[in-house]
């Protein structure tokens, strides 16, 4: 699949200086498919044309119109778009503080609601974070949307905590810890069972139980993580290619392009060139 094929325009993304939001993306899809991946931060997302389909810990679930998605932290997820014509998002990536772990299992059970007003209060927070001048505009704007987000989400909090139980098996929370401290400086399958006491093929499977994603693609996902956070933060992508973990420039355009539906060159360049969707 070629770039031109699958995205209509540059998404554009950047980190405001704003404390709880860590990205802030704008993007235009046609065909472009979200592997099975995981974020260190909340995710709340709102479409202004077209609807995604997309499945969260094994359950699948769509987002259009005034629905407004909130997907939590290290909970698997994918994307793709639910028509031919694609779709047109805008992301904010919240720091894990904004809402809380208490509130997981919430959005886990039911990441979607039918809220008008809360979609809008989200467009207006997109304006005002691409002001650079507006930032206390943006910061109370964002505290209304979280409080109206656990709002939400404390309605189903109780239920959703006897459904779902994230606690992992032993073995495949020493992986995951063994993979967060090794993030950048990389290990092998082998290097992980001998370090864990344990057959490779036991390793992949209790991972994959647990997590609902195999260790390759978990470890991608947080190398991705932190190479969306170094190419804001103005790092140039051959010296990120490196200081997130991947093997060359090579591996990690090719990384990047399919997790974030563009390049590294590209994204890094939307910081500077931020455009405001209004909903039609």
């Amino acid at each position: 699949m070629d770039e031109a094929g699958s995205q209509r325009g540059r998404p554009t993304a950047w980190r405001p200086a704003v404390p709880g939001i860590a990205e802030v993306f704008h993007a235009h899809f046609v065909d472009h498919i979200y592997p099975v991946h995981t974020h260190s931060a909340w995710t709340l997302l709102i479409v202004d044309d077209g609807a995604i389909r997309f499945d969260l810990d094994r359950q699948q679930h769509g987002t259009a119109g005034s629905m407004v998605t909130v997907l939590p932290p290290d909970v698997p997820h994918d994307g793709r778009s639910a028509t031919a014509h694609g779709f047109r998002k805008r992301v904010l990536y919240l720091e894990p503080s904004v809402l809380g772990s208490g509130l997981v299992g919430a959005a886990v059970d039911s990441p979607g609601f039918d809220d008008a007003v809360l979609w809008h209060r989200i467009h207006q927070l997109h304006v005002s974070l691409s002001h650079p001048g507006d930032a206390f505009e943006a910061e109370s704007r964002l505290a209304f949307i979280r409080e109206r987000l656990r709002r939400h989400l404390r309605h189903l909090a109780p239920a959703a905590t006897r459904r779902y139980a994230p606690a992992p098996q032993r073995l495949a929370g020493q992986l995951r810890d063994l993979l967060d401290a090794r993030t950048t400086t990389g290990l092998t399958l082998a290097d992980a069972a001998e370090h864990l006491h344990a057959h490779p093929a036991h390793l992949v499977r209790s991972f994959t139980m647990s997590f609902g994603l195999p260790p390759h693609l978990y470890l991608t996902g947080r190398r991705i993580d932190i190479a969306r956070r170094l190419l804001l933060a103005g790092q140039r992508p051959s010296e990120v290619a490196l200081a997130a973990g991947f093997y060359d420039q090579s591996h990690f355009t090719r990384h990047f392009r399919r997790y974030v539906g563009t390049t590294p060159a590209r994204f890094a360049s939307g910081r500077d060139s931020a455009q405001i969707h209004t909903r039609p």
